[in-house]
């Protein structure tokens, strides 16, 4: 195990629906709020999506993210990781968008294509808050989220041309193939930084076998990398304790999971910091500031962003 491990706080994600819990932040106010609770709760990184604040609905609005982040970095010196997944329907210049504009420290870059199954909630609703979250949910039984062999190439073109450290969204094997051949092909420069996400449908699932493969398939594929680990609902806690004692980093948040323990929703995303904080004491790990994370990621320095 690490001394000192990376806590990232995934703030709203675009999985998670207002219907689904009260506590999800929903308008730029509430979203850097919600980063800026986790910093002090000992996140080092915090995880950006935008939504829209009249309705909760994934947004790719430029303004909306610039709110959020200039309130974020004007209140605490956390890293700021901005999204480029963004959210079902998001164009590819939407997605890079916030990459090309504001040029932040470090930013997620999915590894891969896979099929991205958030369907099955809709039969745990009744009732809705809003029409769009059974739609958009619903629709992802038809959906694939695309990361083509060219686009991982531009966007890394993009990352290199704005010295943001991309964070490698791996959903699976596959995708540690992908980043493999595009560091063979020069596209992408050692060390890199890996995020395992488990338990999403259409992914690996999030068991401690799978963890543990995928930190040895890495290690056997690609030079040097920093890897940190999240997993989706109740598995969150369970696999990045796990990471934890391989060696790794985590993540948590209400983008991946909206409970604190089973039947008991987080009423912030610093609950749950607070909370895999406090499980890496008891290993004897400390969780890092965000000047450690900065020289451990190798990242540029929040000098030299755009915002």
């Amino acid at each position: 195990m690490k001394q000192k491990a990376i806590i990232t706080a995934a703030i709203t994600g675009s999985i998670h629906t207002p219907t689904m819990s009260e506590y999800l932040p929903i308008t730029p106010q509430q979203i850097a709020d919600d980063a800026v609770r986790s910093y002090e709760a000992g996140a080092a990184v915090v995880h950006v999506h935008a939504r829209n604040p009249e309705n909760g609905m994934p947004s790719p609005d430029l303004g909306l993210i610039k709110e959020i982040i200039t309130s974020i970095k004007s209140r605490c010196p956390a890293v700021i990781c901005i999204t480029t997944g963004g959210g079902m329907g998001m164009s590819i210049v939407e997605r890079l968008a916030p990459v090309t504009q504001y040029k932040p420290e470090m930013a997620s870059c999915n590894g891969g294509s896979i099929n991205w199954g958030l369907f099955p909630m809709v039969g745990r609703y009744k009732e809705w808050k809003y029409d769009w979250e059974k739609m958009m949910l619903g629709m992802s039984e038809d959906f694939i989220f695309p990361n083509t062999f060219k686009t991982l190439r531009e966007y890394c073109a993009q990352f290199a041309e704005t010295q943001t450290k991309p964070e490698f969204e791996v959903y699976d094997a596959a995708h540690v193939n992908n980043l493999a051949f595009l560091i063979q092909a020069g596209y992408i420069k050692t060390p890199i930084y890996l995020q395992f996400v488990l338990g999403i449908l259409g992914g690996l699932s999030a068991t401690v076998e799978n963890l543990m493969f995928l930190v040895e398939h890495a290690k056997r594929n690609i030079p040097e990398f920093e890897f940190s680990v999240c997993a989706a609902g109740k598995a969150e806690f369970p696999i990045c304790t796990q990471g934890l004692l391989l060696g790794g980093n985590v993540r948590v948040g209400l983008e991946d999971n909206l409970y604190l323990d089973k039947g008991n929703l987080a009423k912030s995303n610093a609950e749950q910091v607070a909370k895999i904080a406090r499980i890496a004491k008891e290993l004897g790990v400390e969780p890092a500031t965000a000047e450690e994370a900065r020289k451990i990621l190798g990242l540029k320095g929040i000098d030299k962003v755009n915002y």
